[in-house]
């Protein structure tokens, strides 16, 4: 088997996994779900994943790595203009949560489907979620406020609120802008 055809079969099957265990929850969903939907044999996603736990955190980086660079896309209009990097960003969220196919985070809905600390996708969960704020008190510190840690976990409150929101309420119940209200957290140093 070519490397390409390697890499698209095992894609597949992530993009499969990706969009059940983001909708329905990683619990909710069986491999055989995801073994019929990406139309593989159950010896070819074993042989990717070995378990469901090894399909449940290639899921989690995947997304990690895609958020990581929307996150800096949002940001790099404004090189050196960081309070207008952390507004950018929360514009950026504002747009992402009133997306339809918006479900909340799959950090949050990891983190609490999975609750024990040793699990590898829970340990990610919380490795992301600190990566995150340690992101924005470094945008922080860049704008100077008086306490960027403070700021950081404000702003990741937020984040992570309007998230649990978003993922309880859905598109219809979900009402909120989060630009308007960073940009008088940031001017009030948080």
């Amino acid at each position: 088997m070519s490397s390409d055809r390697k890499t698209s079969t095992r894609q597949k099957i992530l993009e499969v996994a990706d969009d059940l265990f983001y909708r329905e929850g990683i619990r909710a969903v069986g491999v055989d779900i995801i073994i019929a939907q990406s139309g593989v044999a159950k010896t070819t996603l074993y042989r990717y994943f070995p378990s469901k736990d090894d399909l449940v955190v290639a899921y989690l980086e995947e997304r990690q790595n895609s958020f990581k660079r929307l996150f800096e896309i949002a940001i790099a209009r404004y090189p050196n203009e960081p309070k207008q990097q952390i507004i950018a960003l929360f514009a950026w969220l504002d747009k992402y949560l009133a997306k339809p196919e918006c479900y909340g985070c799959p950090f949050l809905v990891t983190a609490s489907e999975l609750p024990e600390l040793e699990h590898p996708a829970h340990q990610l969960a919380v490795a992301n979620r600190i990566a995150i704020r340690d992101r924005l008190v470094s945008l922080a510190e860049a704008v100077g406020v008086d306490n960027p840690q403070q700021l950081g976990v404000h702003l990741l409150l937020l984040i992570d609120g309007a998230f649990t929101q978003r993922r309880l309420f859905g598109i219809e119940g979900f009402d909120v802008r989060l630009k308007p209200i960073v940009a008088q957290l940031v001017d009030g140093n948080g």
